[in-house]
């Protein structure tokens, strides 16, 4: 696997390796010239065509055992992987509906003690992923982490909120009680939990902002993500780190609301194209790709602005609908390589 793959923080549906639902490799979209084509939309990330409703405390989905390797990466990094020699910086984006239950088998193959701790969903004391509450993986360990959804419920006379949302996971292990050295070397992964009835992506994009890095890269070599014109595209945005940011995507728009879809024409959700991420924060979204506005280069980055001189900036690559490349956009490309460079002319081509 090389650095790039191992940063792009790219999906296509149904899930590949990266993705805990179904488990192929994510493809590789390297800095210049990317070529992703991914098979057709899934009926659903668990292969499930009518996901449980839950029973009256909102449980009553399906319990998925996966197991997970923590492994060193070049460049000082450390990633989760669903098989040996697989990880990735992100992680694999792990799905639940709501209701399930998912037992991770934690494997950890580095010198250093480690977790994994999760947001928005339920867990025991043990399964907390903190030296805390004890529950870690040292050196070489082998530990289980059982994490529970659920839908919504009432209770009395009023409604408690289900599971549903776009969280994360990372280490709160390694360095310091806190696992400030395991997030910043790049343990950490987006985890979905849906409704029932939520609409699935064709493609799906996991963005981290992890201090002044994309992914743990800067650009001109951070992440480029592309789709089809018209493909559903559902980007994952995490914050980590101690830097506070904003994410902005051109030319494209989304609600403020739970999945980023507004739920008909008298929605009163806001209507936004950049949003707060700051450390420990997550939010997702749907797009079309390229709606109203069409194929092209177009950017995404933070807008805090020498956040996004210094480096915080990558593409989002919308091809014409069969897959080839729209006009301007390999130039669009190859005058991204000069990133930081004061917007000279006359630019070479990198290669990541």
């Amino acid at each position: 696997m090389t650095q790039a793959e191992a940063n792009t923080g790219t999906s296509a549906r149904p899930f590949s390796r990266r993705s805990m639902m179904a488990g192929a490799a994510a493809g590789l979209v390297p800095a210049l010239a990317a070529t992703f084509a991914g098979p057709p939309a899934a009926a659903d990330p668990a292969g499930r065509p009518n996901p449980g409703d839950g029973n009256a405390a909102g449980r009553g989905g399906e319990t998925r055992r996966i197991t997970m390797y923590a492994e060193k990466l070049p460049g000082n990094m450390v990633g989760y992987g669903l098989a040996p020699g697989e990880a990735t910086v992100p992680g694999p984006v792990l799905e639940m509906w709501e209701g399930d239950t998912l037992e991770i088998e934690l494997v950890n193959t580095t010198d250093k003690r480690l977790s994994i701790h999760p947001h928005g969903v339920d867990y025991d004391v043990d399964s907390d992923g903190s030296p805390f509450n004890g529950s870690f993986n040292e050196p070489g360990e082998t530990r289980t982490y059982v994490w529970r959804s659920h839908a919504p419920y009432r209770s009395g006379n009023q409604w408690v909120p289900g599971s549903a949302g776009y969280w994360h996971y990372h280490d709160h292990a390694m360095g310091t009680d806190h696992g400030t050295g395991g997030i910043k070397a790049g343990l950490y992964g987006a985890l979905v939990v849906r409704r029932k009835g939520d609409v699935l992506p064709d493609r799906q994009f996991t963005v981290v902002f992890n201090d002044m890095t994309i992914n743990n890269r800067v650009a001109p070599h951070a992440p480029m993500f592309e789709a089809n014109l018209g493909e559903r595209v559902e980007f994952i945005a995490i914050g980590h780190g101690n830097a506070l940011h904003t994410f902005h995507l051109h030319a494209h728009r989304w609600a403020y609301n739970r999945t980023g879809i507004l739920e008909g024409p008298n929605d009163p959700s806001q209507v936004i194209d950049n949003r707060d991420l700051n450390p420990g924060d997550s939010f997702g979204f749907q797009v079309l790709a390229g709606e109203m506005v069409g194929a092209g280069a177009w950017m995404y980055h933070c807008h805090v602005q020498f956040h996004s001189d210094g480096g915080m900036a990558g593409i989002f690559l919308v091809r014409n609908a069969d897959g080839s490349m729209p006009d301007g956009a390999q130039e669009a490309i190859d005058r991204f390589q000069d990133h930081g460079s004061g917007g000279r002319t006359g630019h070479t081509t990198q290669n990541d």
